[in-house]
């Protein structure tokens, strides 16, 4: 049988899921609202196809009927974007479905005033946006089940790679060192969010994985860092509560813990190939590949 991935939402993180699963599949899909940019996609060897977000085309039913996995990627509303357009279930479509991803978040979690949460702490998250991913991930667990799918639930921390990094933000001018006494985050390499789907995608591995670096921290440390390595005079400390930031941004200050990656490395075999954010920044400076 063919062996078909299907991406809702194809982007940042999940064109390294393509890259790094392409060995595994026949054939990878991806969904964009624009035509033109579905259209570009055949340059990383996958099929584009065109999601509204409102309607499933006749062009996207034919392309799920024979996915054997799908990865949702595309963030929820008060609704996911998806299900609530499939009533009968995620086989009323993918006739052949073996296995379901779903890209989460860590800030499902909410705040723990810098302790550690793992997979068996329970979410309480504190914005809305978090809220809404709680309630994605039980609406797909719901489905995956009425299904009798494995379902792997991917809670991903501050996502970094290629053209989205501290060492851009230096050079667009935008670098900022905040400080809030005791904040500390997580962050992970889009390599490695890659790596962790395709290896549950390889053995149908289903359950609930953080995916995550090994080293929550400061967020000016990591600013401070890149400066210097690009030996450049680092901005001056801001402080964060009198800082003038948008309230989304004031937002992400409010849920402060550390999260391990433990369960990840066990069950989906990680070995993560940026660890921490002095090994990953060095790198990608060395690389070139921060831009």
């Amino acid at each position: 049988m063919t062996r078909k991935l299907f991406i809702f939402g194809y982007g940042f993180s999940s064109e390294e899921i393509a890259k790094q699963s392409r060995d595994q599949f026949d054939v990878i899909c991806g969904t964009s609202r624009s035509a033109d940019k579905a259209a570009g996609f055949e340059e990383d060897g996958v099929r584009g196809v065109v999601f509204d977000g409102d309607n499933l085309s006749d062009e996207l039913k034919a392309q799920l009927k024979d996915t054997t996995h799908l990865v949702m990627s595309i963030a929820p509303g008060d609704d996911d974007p998806v299900l609530s357009l499939m009533p009968e279930g995620l086989k009323q479509f993918a006739l052949n479905l073996e296995w379901a991803g779903y890209l989460s978040t860590v800030g499902v979690y909410g705040n723990h005033d810098g302790a550690w949460v793992d997979e068996e702490t329970e979410p309480k998250p504190i914005s809305k946006r978090s809220v809404q991913r709680v309630n994605a991930e039980q609406t797909w667990t719901s489905a995956a089940q009425e299904a009798n799918l494995p379902l792997g639930i991917f809670r991903l921390s501050g996502i970094y790679g290629p053209g989205r990094n501290a060492f851009m933000n230096i050079q667009k001018g935008t670098a900022r060192r905040m400080v809030k006494p005791g904040q500390v985050f997580n962050r992970i390499h889009r390599e490695d969010i890659g790596q962790a789907v395709s290896n549950a995608m390889a053995k149908n591995i289903g359950g609930v994985f953080n995916i995550t670096d090994d080293e929550p921290a400061p967020p000016q440390d990591v600013v401070t860092h890149a400066h210097e390595l690009m030996g450049v005079e680092p901005p001056p400390e801001t402080d964060f509560e009198t800082a003038d930031i948008s309230p989304m941004a004031r937002s992400f200050y409010g849920e402060n813990k550390r999260v391990t990656n433990a369960k990840s490395k066990q069950a989906l075999n990680m070995q993560y190939r940026w660890p921490n954010y002095r090994e990953a920044l060095k790198r990608m400076l060395d690389e070139g590949s921060w831009e």
